[in-house]
């Protein structure tokens, strides 16, 4: 039987130009298309000795690199930090992975993305927030932040409560407390900003207390409690008149049936004796 010639060249050509190249060992240490091939210039730099060569060779990897690492860094975009900030910042993860990567691990990229990325979270973590909350406070904070919005999202949904949190996260609620008084930490307020249920000029420096004198008293009857109950009784009993009934001295001699001038000596002496008890 005859061979049709030109089917069997046009099926060959066909499968020569479906096949699919094999991809080159540059190729597969690079997740992505676009990725800057390095992987010579990694085999280089291991190999240098510390110096300027081996400087320069890092510079220029690092350089080759930072347009990823400024994409990182536009995901951050709008949670109140600049981007040429975090741009900083996403440099100085990418010089971080450059000087630990290991050429024999695999792809730069497959390390250098979660370093990048961890790098900026940190800053977030340790720079960002007005007040220093520890990491686990934080961690609820963010559980706590995408249940809300996740629960949000169903159409028609009342904002989620704190057994509702609670329930999608299977956290407890005094955790979802903590999370949602977290959400309220991550900035601060100026005591002269001006509170928006308040009449015009009411500032949040007008909600603080001022000092109140009877702390002072306070401490004062804490200091002198032990040397009035070493008194006799009848100089107690003068003090408490004089000092909580607010009698005079001639009323309450009237009262013990003694002399007034007795009452002033054993007041005084007894004052005495409760003062050097306190300060001594």
């Amino acid at each position: 039987m005859p061979i049709d010639m030109s089917t069997s060249s046009t099926a060959s050509a066909s499968t020569a130009v479906s096949a699919p190249t094999a991809p080159t060992t540059a190729q597969l240490r690079r997740t992505h298309a676009d990725a800057p091939d390095t992987a010579s210039r990694f085999a280089r730099l291991v190999a240098l000795a510390a110096g300027p060569e081996r400087d320069a060779l890092r510079d220029e990897i690092v350089t080759a690199w930072l347009p990823m690492a400024h994409r990182i860094a536009g995901r951050f975009r709008d949670r109140g930090e600049a981007v040429e900030d975090l741009r900083q910042v996403a440099a100085l993860g990418l010089v971080k992975a450059v000087d630990r990567f290991d050429p024999e691990r695999g792809a730069f990229e497959s390390y250098a993305v979660p370093t990048v990325t961890g790098e900026i979270k940190r800053h977030f973590r340790d720079r960002m927030w007005a007040l220093r909350v520890p990491r686990r406070v934080q961690e609820l904070r963010n559980k706590v932040r995408v249940a809300r919005r996740e629960l949000a999202q169903n159409p028609g949904a009342a904002e989620p409560s704190v057994a509702d949190v609670a329930a999608h996260t299977g956290l407890t609620e005094d955790e979802v407390t903590a999370g949602l008084e977290a959400l309220e930490s991550f900035s601060t307020l100026s005591l002269d900003a001006e509170l928006p249920t308040g009449d015009d000029g009411y500032s949040l420096a007008d909600t603080l207390g001022g000092p109140d004198s009877s702390f002072d008293v306070v401490v004062d009857r804490e200091s002198a409690k032990e040397g009035l109950r070493r008194l006799p009784e009848r100089e107690r009993t003068i003090l408490y008149l004089r000092f909580f009934e607010d009698m005079t001295q001639s009323k309450i001699a009237d009262r013990l049936g003694i002399s007034q001038m007795h009452v002033s000596r054993l007041i005084n002496r007894s004052c005495a004796r409760v003062r050097q008890e306190a300060l001594g």
